[in-house]
């Protein structure tokens, strides 16, 4: 082990070496061959990285260094775009161990060997990875190893493009009448990914459907999709399904319905969320919390009618689309107004937080409490912050922080564990920050991911004005909303500076 540290020093000190080296007095010949050598070797390193993360896996050492998972510390740590997909690489090319502890050989030997060469880089593991996750199940062990090889020798000469078409046609041939694909193959590849909001606040649905998904979908699409149904920029369009709709009524909506197949699929599939928002589909209650639209805006944003807020599940929505929602929100306006009758400190009377808690806690931190940590409210615990509930921790809410499944388990009193102690001065005064019980005291650190603009604008003006009465916000957002028709799903409002009076 010494050794090997000791080479790894050596080795930065001769990067640092050849960084500081140029080619200028080489000739263009030499100066390519450099570029070649230099990326050879970085893709040899690749290889090598490979062996050190599964052996930080094998040890569980990323707990030595404050990572709760393995995939924590390739993003943290090593900063990892996509964890997952170097950690099915991982798998892959590196021997791993049997449960009965021997060690197994790369599931593909032949990629591992290329890609140890330098001849092959990530990109092209990962499109030979795509292309054998899709070769059907009912195709014996030696046609998918031999189909391994030749993907590997496409490889060394091939763009990760390229792979993939040729895979296409190694496909074809290994199942050349579609009659070896079966459910399993269907079960492993049917997915559904929801893409990050852009610079519009817009989000891309990418699915894989099985086809019992893709007939039901097709029966959503024919009714709800139709031509002038669901169209909400048509007041006297339809709503739902047409079954019930007027014929001529929905004619004419028809002939005034401009958008096209792709809007009206879109514009369904909403109609579609909003009915099992409103139904009562989704129950009474998710981690504590309605199971509706929960969103925290300030006065400023509401004044000035413009500005993004959060919602308790992580989504940015406009102002201006807070305001539409808001059309059918009146009972659920002030939410701390109505629930500063309802007890907030429970002591050790019971353990889970109240709803009230939960709506406290979201005005305040917005997601998990742990730095760094992007887990929106939603998917969040109510984490004892002040001591544990089996350390005698009170269901008192200042005592209470939000914390994502990994991260609530992830405090306790071994070294490698976190605690959570309150930050009693600078912009995060109030709030449970982290460190690691390794960590000196003052070493506290707060969430801000969930908070960027508000600590982008902690020294507005806005936030020095004194707070708004419940009457006034209401009156504000009920004249914003008056002009909206009210159709949208349920809404929760939650006022983040909100003076409350704790009740006993």
């Amino acid at each position: 082990m010494n050794d090997l540290v000791t080479k790894y020093a050596a080795l930065q000190s001769l990067v640092a070496e050849i960084a500081a080296e140029t080619a200028d007095a080489h000739d263009d010949e030499t100066v390519a061959q450099l570029a070649i050598d230099h990326h050879t070797v970085v893709r040899q390193f690749e290889s090598i990285g490979n062996q050190r993360i599964l052996e930080v896996s094998d040890r569980d050492a990323h707990r030595a260094v404050g990572c709760v998972t393995v995939t924590e510390f390739l993003q943290t740590k090593l900063r990892i775009t996509h964890p997952k997909k170097r950690l099915q690489a991982v798998q892959a090319l590196e021997p791993m161990h049997a449960m009965t502890g021997e060690k197994l050989p790369p599931v593909c030997p032949n990629t591992a060997r290329e890609l140890a060469a330098g001849t092959i880089g990530p990109d092209h593991v990962h499109a030979v990875l795509d292309v054998l996750a899709k070769i059907p199940a009912a195709v014996d062990a030696e046609q998918r190893a031999r189909a391994e090889q030749t993907l590997a020798e496409f490889a060394t000469t091939l763009t990760p493009r390229e792979i993939g078409a040729a895979g296409v046609r190694l496909l074809a041939h290994l199942d050349p009448d579609g009659q070896l694909t079966d459910d399993r193959d269907r079960a492993r590849n049917r997915k559904l990914n929801l893409g990050c909001q852009d610079s519009q606040l817009m989000s891309k649905l990418t699915a894989t459907l099985d086809p019992i998904t893709r007939a039901l979908f097709d029966v959503v699409v024919a009714k709800w999709a139709a031509p002038g149904m669901n169209n909400p920029d048509d007041d006297q369009s339809p709503k739902g399904d047409h079954g019930d709709a007027d014929p001529e009524l929905l004619k004419e909506a028809a002939d005034r319905d401009y958008r096209s197949q792709s809007q009206r699929n879109h514009d369904a599939f909403k109609a579609l969320l909003e009915a099992a928002v409103n139904g009562g589909l989704l129950g009474g209650s998710h981690r504590g919390l309605p199971p509706q639209i929960i969103v925290s805006i300030t006065d400023a944003q509401l004044r000035e009618h413009a500005g993004v807020a959060r919602t308790a599940a992580g989504s940015d929505l406009p102002i201006s689309d807070v305001v539409k929602l808001a059309a059918d929100a009146q009972p659920h306006l002030a939410v701390f107004s109505d629930v500063t009758n309802e007890p907030l400190f429970f002591g050790r009377s019971q353990r889970l937080a109240s709803q009230a808690q939960r709506l406290m806690a979201f005005a305040q931190y917005k997601g998990c409490s742990k730095d760094d940590c992007g887990v929106p409210f939603a998917h969040t615990e109510m984490h004892h912050a002040e001591a544990d509930w089996s350390d005698g921790g009170l269901t008192d809410a200042p005592h209470l922080a939000p914390a994502c499944g990994r991260h609530n388990r992830a405090v306790g009193s071994e070294p490698h564990q976190w605690s959570t102690e309150k930050i009693t001065e600078g912009p995060d005064r109030g709030r449970y920050g982290w460190r690691r019980n390794t960590d000196p005291p003052e070493k506290l650190r707060a969430n801000h991911l969930h908070r960027i603009d508000e600590l982008l604008h902690q020294d507005s003006p806005d936030i020095l004005e004194p707070p708004p009465t419940v009457s006034d916000i209401e009156h504000q957002l009920a004249h914003l909303a008056a002009e909206r028709r009210p159709r949208a799903p349920r809404i929760d409002i939650v006022w983040p500076r909100w003076p409350i009076t704790w009740a006993a």
